[in-house]
């Protein structure tokens, strides 16, 4: 048994947490924010009607649009209160519970590897520090050797940037851009915020 995520760790001390975190979507969303910047990006570096998985994709926001956008989408979450409000409000993808650190999604049904893997909202911080490195293997292993995983998360989280491109680095996956933002802005020492898109190495 893996450890368990800091992200249930906050709900098992809070139990109202996954639901104040779904209602602060729903209400960004009514008032018109934008919740499709990962998404749109996913969606322009990614081929036609690509099989894509949303890897903690919370209550679906990225993983709606992309199937709103014609791809054939999973997203896997471990909080089962995300998982029920993606299936709820983004009708159309594959929504599972399930823990990163035991990705199995053959073991599931779904055998075809992926053509993009997406990674977004401080995913990765919210993991048990000791599963990063697994996790990461586990994506890769889930990966077309021609696809691309993207992940991004900030800085200031307990994962130097550093420290997780050495753990993506031992994964097998190398990076082929690094940006600041999901608005395209380049990398650099000073950057609060990491956008890495990694190819299998």
């Amino acid at each position: 048994m893996v450890a368990q995520s800091l992200w249930m760790q906050k709900v098992a001390a809070d139990p109202a947490h996954s639901s104040w975190y779904i209602e602060r979507f729903r209400a960004m969303a009514r008032a018109g924010e934008d919740l499709t910047g990962e998404a749109r990006f996913i969606d322009a570096i990614a081929p036609r009607d690509a099989h894509i998985l949303d890897a903690g994709c919370g209550p679906g926001r990225v993983g709606g649009y992309l199937a709103g956008a014609g791809h054939r989408v999973v997203g896997v979450d471990v909080d089962p209160a995300l998982i029920e409000a993606a299936e709820e409000d983004y009708p159309g993808p594959r929504w599972l519970v399930g823990d990163l650190a035991e990705l199995d999604l053959p073991a599931r049904g779904i055998a075809d590897p992926f053509d993009v893997i997406v990674s977004a909202g401080n995913v990765m911080t919210f993991l048990a520090p000791s599963t990063r490195g697994l996790v990461l293997q586990r994506l890769r292993a889930h990966l077309r050797d021609d696809g691309r995983a993207v992940i991004g998360f900030g800085a200031g989280r307990g994962y130097p940037f550093g420290d997780f491109l050495d753990d993506a680095d031992a994964a097998g996956l190398a990076p082929d851009l690094l940006l600041s933002t999901w608005d395209v802005r380049p990398f650099g020492d000073d950057s609060d915020f990491l956008v890495a898109l990694l190819r299998p190495a």
